[in-house]
């Protein structure tokens, strides 16, 4: 196996931890002893084994929607870094301290366009930066009013799925006049 293929692997198996078994203490197993995991938009995760496994088991793992799904775009591989597209959709259905710290479950169902990007070292995560639209998210769940505001809802998550949707809804919403 190559080290591409092996950071393939490593990485496929730290997800497989998270969200597959869900097992809180398994995914630093895959990881640097001084491993940074950082949720841009909310600022969560933590640095290092020992608070990632903390992180993981109270704040990550145990609290993802049973109906959590990740839908794939696209993946770039280099020489010590991966990075993945996907969008992810479920159902607010319990508290997500990592995406919404402290929101109340809404029971509406959502979903955001996101973009990981992995760093490795000596064949393991050295580090995580994961990237979405918060106030896509805030959209979803009602805690903010579109109208009148250059943000949307699932309608980003559903143009990364489909380019050919249409472009250019927010400058002909909040333009009038304007033509794309």
């Amino acid at each position: 196996m190559n080290a591409k293929e092996q950071m393939v692997a490593v990485w496929e198996e730290h997800l497989k931890r998270e969200f597959i078994t869900r097992e809180p203490d398994a995914p630093t197993q895959t990881m640097v002893p001084d491993a940074i995991v950082n949720h841009v938009p909310t600022m969560t995760g933590g640095v290092g084994v020992a608070e990632l496994r903390r992180f993981y088991r109270e704040h990550f793992v145990t609290v993802n929607p049973d109906d959590l799904e990740f839908t794939p775009v696209s993946r770039t591989i280099g020489e010590d870094a991966i990075v993945d597209e996907l969008v992810i959709s479920f159902t607010h259905s319990r508290a997500i301290d990592y995406l919404l710290p402290g929101v109340a479950p809404t029971g509406r169902r959502v979903q955001i366009p996101a973009v990981s990007i992995i760093h490795f070292r000596e064949g393991k995560i050295a580090s995580e930066r994961i990237y979405w639209d918060q106030a896509s998210v805030l959209v979803q769940i009602g805690a903010i009013d579109a109208a009148g505001l250059p943000v949307a809802g699932a309608e980003i998550a559903l143009k990364v799925l489909d380019p050919s949707l249409p472009s250019n809804a927010l400058i002909e919403r909040l333009s009038p006049g304007t033509s794309a």
